[in-house]
């Protein structure tokens, strides 16, 4: 079993930053991608960065060059620093990672954290 807690969401007026953090805890455990989604109000949960054990990253166009994802693979952690925040930036923020969890195959979301972007 892999649990992903999320922490750091908040409330930002429009252009300030906020960091997002999301740790992995269990046993025998080994993650692959690492990435953040995002639901705002009325939508669909969508895509906003993910990042491979290697490194390789991929945005959503609506973040790229504001958003950096990064990974601490020692830690099992992966963050989301976002800067020039918009008020349609307002979401809830979901951590999801896919790996293995000993010979099994793992896929698993944390339980999110709001973001509100203020005008």
């Amino acid at each position: 079993q892999v649990q992903l807690v999320e922490s750091g969401g908040g409330l930002v007026q429009a252009g300030g930053s906020l960091a997002l953090s999301c740790a992995a805890s269990g046993s025998s455990f080994r993650l692959n991608a690492m990435g953040w989604y995002r639901q705002g109000p009325g939508k669909e949960r969508g895509l906003v960065a993910t990042i491979t054990g290697d490194g390789a990253t991929n945005y959503a166009d609506s973040v790229k060059g504001r958003f950096t994802i990064s990974r601490d693979n020692a830690k099992n952690t992966v963050y989301l620093q976002m800067n020039s925040l918009k008020p349609e930036d307002t979401a809830v923020y979901y951590c999801h990672a896919d790996g293995r969890v000993g010979i099994y195959p793992y896929a698993g979301w944390g339980q999110g954290t709001q973001v509100t972007v203020s005008s």
